[in-house]
């Protein structure tokens, strides 16, 4: 693969994953909710949940949604009512200026609770894996061996929405680092439930490309 292939893959990822979807909502709420600290929990699981979307696309299975209409949208719909479930949780969670979001993350074990979620919204979605399988092969050479390139490119992407996921949440956390009043908090919380119940909304209605 040129340098020049490879450079028109990363630049081509950079804007799309510069466009919010449901995982940039989950990652901004929980900021919101909880700080900047979420990104430690967050971001790693949407590496891991972009890795097997990825994976899972490359070895077929993205082929298999987009010619089963019946299960690309059975999938989906499981993933808007995860996010609108989270949305609620997060919009009933009552903040403390100590331990905001606790409610939305379950109990102790929020950092788990938060990893996880980000996990399976982001691996869990159809659309993307239905998209990896149409636009990764689009940069490979096919009279080349096929297994590295497939590890650059998945390396490529990856790397680029772990930090782009990095961004949202230390901004996010930032803005929720200003506001201190419980009243205040409180609508931080409702505006990333919003946030979470809103792309669940646009994910149940969005229509596959």
């Amino acid at each position: 693969m040129s340098f020049e292939l490879w450079l028109a893959f990363a630049v081509a990822s950079a804007v799309l994953l510069a466009v919010p979807g449901p995982t940039v909502m989950l990652v901004v709420s929980y900021a919101l909710g909880r700080g900047s600290r979420s990104g430690w929990a967050t971001v790693p699981g949407v590496a891991l949940g972009d890795f097997t979307a990825m994976t899972v696309s490359l070895l077929g299975a993205g082929a298999v949604l987009a010619a089963s209409s019946t299960l690309f949208t059975l999938l989906k719909l499981f993933g808007a009512a995860y996010l609108v479930w989270l949305g609620i949780k997060l919009w009933r969670a009552e903040p403390t200026p100590d331990a905001i979001g606790t409610a939305a993350t379950g109990n102790g074990s929020g950092n788990r609770a938060m990893f996880w979620n980000a996990y399976v919204v982001t691996a869990l979605n159809p659309k993307s894996v239905v998209f990896f399988t149409a636009f990764v092969p689009q940069f490979v050479v096919t009279d080349q061996p096929l297994l590295p390139q497939f590890v650059l490119l998945e390396a490529t992407f990856l790397a680029l929405a772990t930090i782009g996921a990095a961004i949202w949440a230390v901004m996010a956390g930032q803005m929720r680092a200003r506001f201190r009043r419980p009243s205040t908090l409180r609508l931080v919380n409702r505006i990333g439930g919003s946030f979470l119940i809103g792309a669940g909304v646009l994910t149940a209605v969005a229509r596959r490309a």
